[in-house]
């Protein structure tokens, strides 16, 4: 079983995946995007999941604090419907509230980065925190 993680912005997707067995994520790229022009990066996309061997997609589901869902989540949806349908493949999603500040705050605090530098990785890190994220709620939950 290998996933991929994405970080779907409305200009970048955030790639990660899984190691075989499910346990670790690593960041893989970012994707450019431009949902206004509908161009999504469906091609790059399919390159990465035929050469990791992807066999299911994890997406990021930019909940409100109170737990609701808005424009953004929707638009996070729409993409794994696009996924699904295109690469037949199974998408999940999973709550990732404030893993963007969390992937900005450790870029900050212990790599001591560049705003420049930390631009251009930020969403892939996200995506990586968001499928480690998954990978460890599912570990859990296989372990109980």
């Amino acid at each position: 079983m290998r996933l991929l993680g994405l970080d779907v912005g409305s200009r970048t997707v955030g790639v990660a995946v899984s190691d075989l067995l499910g346990w670790t994520a690593q960041g893989v790229e970012i994707i450019r995007i431009n949902e206004d022009k509908e161009d999504f990066g469906l091609d790059r996309l399919e390159e990465i999941i035929n050469e990791k061997k992807a066999t299911g997609v994890v997406i990021g589901l930019p909940k409100n604090m109170n737990n609701t869902e808005g424009p953004r989540a929707e638009k996070s949806r729409e993409y794994g419907k696009m996924v699904t349908e295109r690469f037949e493949l199974p998408v999940d999603f999973t709550d990732e509230r404030l893993t963007t500040v969390q992937a900005e705050r450790m870029l900050v605090d212990e790599a001591n980065v560049s705003r420049r530098k930390r631009k251009k990785v930020i969403d892939k890190i996200a995506a990586e925190m968001i499928l480690q994220n998954y990978l460890d709620a599912k570990g859990k939950l296989t372990r109980n």
